[in-house]
């Protein structure tokens, strides 16, 4: 990782307003003193290791559910919850991390989400049944939701110019690594079977690592009082609690659906409660643009919703995550079902997409400035073809061949490219004091993007999975990798649509 850390990372003074480009350098001042290399370094690697290690959780509890749901005697509904509580917890409360990181200080609040998560990750280790370890993922969700926020909030915060931009795509190529990595290391663990304990390891690896960061962090991270943005002179904005409710009721009406619909067959009660989440939705953007005309403070800035190319990067971000959590859903469902790959091989057939993704993330600038306009829109469109080149290498029911490792990787270089400018060009337009609401509004885009994916295109293909003909499984996922195809050919349209500025 020292290769990415930036050399010259700065502090922006509330005096400096935005960065005029990608590249624009800000100096310290009396309101924005510099930072170190090597503090910076040194914060980068803290808080990149602590979202690697929330990546690594989830895909390793996916890789683990087999074992665990043998172990436990857990019923597919409480198979789900397990797998989806700790994906629920966080999305329902992220934003509010976020506002809460704004309030009283990413470093805090990061290092008390990690504590959070480290612990109850120790609680899901040593649960004794379906329910205590429900609750305890619950636990680490909540954990994640503070923690993750400031990740993004602090990389806005500390770094600028190029070094903000190398920065973020460490953050990219982090995504993509704790995907792959969270696959490896759950077929790893769970087939060692470590003294017998048999799923327990897929939690039990966060702790030495947490408790390491909380021990680093703390003497390593700059504190919030010295990095603040005016910090001496400006009040801290009293949580919006009305709009949390809001907020929290629409998330929750539309992720419960979403992960629990396809286990229960689509129940009415699902559909009514996707219908109230618009709803709710609906009543928190009008709250929140009441409360902002009255000189409130939302919980969501309607402003930086409503900044240029910031919407446009919401549906860009939400139709790559959800492309990218489907795909990785179903294809590890078919190589695993039909190919009878093991845990650990299903975790190293992505290893092509997660290189290629980070790769990607951390060198598109360098690639020709006549080129950059073109790279969302062109990276979309090398998905949609790798999409459909998975689904035909694969599409007679036999062994995957070298066209099917070529499609993966076209499917990783077109995402990267697809995701990573978006996510740098849009941060690196959002004012310093607007960091927190932003980075909520484009990590929230993420989970809920790969939330969408996995029921939507886990739903195509264990509904065709289980229909007649000679090779139903694989037609099942040429059914799914079109309709990925066609998903990524919509964010490659979206280049149409002009930011407003």
């Amino acid at each position: 990782m020292s290769s990415t850390l930036p050399s010259r990372p700065t502090l922006r003074s509330k005096d400096h307003g935005t960065d005029n480009g990608p590249d624009a350098a800000h100096p310290g001042g009396p309101d924005g003193p510099e930072v170190a290399g090597p503090r910076a370094g040194w914060l980068l690697a803290i808080v990149l290791t602590g979202q690697f290690m929330a990546l690594l959780d989830v895909f390793i509890v996916n890789v683990a559910a087999p074992t665990l749901r043998s172990d436990l005697n857990a019923s597919g509904a409480e198979l789900q919850l397990i797998i989806a509580g700790y994906t629920i917890a966080y999305a329902v409360l992220l934003i509010t991390g976020a506002r809460l990181g704004a309030r009283l200080g990413h470093r805090t609040c990061y290092l008390a989400g990690l504590a959070v998560f480290t612990a109850a990750s120790l609680a899901c280790g040593l649960a004794a049944d379906t329910t205590q370890l429900i609750a305890f993922r619950f636990t680490q969700g909540a954990g994640a939701a503070l923690m993750l926020p400031q990740v993004l909030s602090l990389i806005q915060q500390t770094f600028t110019g190029t070094s903000r931009a190398r920065a973020l795509g460490a953050y990219a190529a982090v995504l993509a690594s704790g995907a792959a990595a969270g696959q490896i290391a759950g077929g790893v663990l769970v087939s060692a079977d470590l003294f017998g304990t048999g799923w327990r390891p897929a939690f039990l690896v966060n702790v030495p690592i947490g408790l390491l960061l909380l021990v680093l962090g703390p003497r390593l991270m700059p504190r919030d009082a010295s990095r603040a943005i005016g910090s001496t002179n400006r009040v801290p904005r009293p949580l919006d609690l009305p709009g949390l409710v809001l907020l929290a009721g629409a998330v929750t009406l539309f992720t419960v659906p979403l992960v629990l619909g396809q286990e229960q067959g689509w129940p009415l009660w699902g559909w009514l409660a996707l219908a109230a989440s618009v709803l709710l939705a609906g009543l928190f953007a009008a709250y929140e643009t009441r409360l902002a005309r009255r000189g409130g403070a939302p919980l969501i800035a309607p402003h930086v919703v409503r900044a240029p190319g910031v919407s446009v990067a919401v549906v860009r971000i939400v139709l790559a995550m959800a492309v990218n959590a489907g795909f990785l859903f179903a294809l590890t469902l078919y190589v695993q079902g039909t190919l009878g790959y093991s845990a650990l091989r299903a975790g190293l057939t992505f290893v092509p997409t997660a290189a290629a993704f980070g790769i990607v993330g951390l060198n598109w600038r360098r690639l020709p400035s006549r080129w950059q306009p073109m790279l969302v829109p062109g990276g979309f469109l090398l998905a949609a073809l790798s999409f459909a080149g998975v689904g035909l290498a694969l599409r007679d029911g036999g062994a995957a061949g070298p066209g099917f490792y070529v499609a993966l990787l076209g499917v990783g270089l077109g995402l990267g490219l697809a995701y990573s400018p978006v996510l740098t060009r849009t941060l690196a337009g959002v004012r310093p004091q607007d960091a927190a609401d932003a980075s909520g509004v484009l990590v929230t885009s993420i989970q809920l993007g790969m939330l969408i994916g996995v029921a939507a295109y886990g739903a195509v293909y264990l509904h065709r999975a289980e229909g007649a003909g000679a090779h139903p499984a694989a037609d099942a996922l040429w059914l799914t990798t079109l309709a990925l195809a066609g998903a990524a050919l919509c964010g490659a349209a979206t280049s149409a649509l002009r930011p407003r500025r």
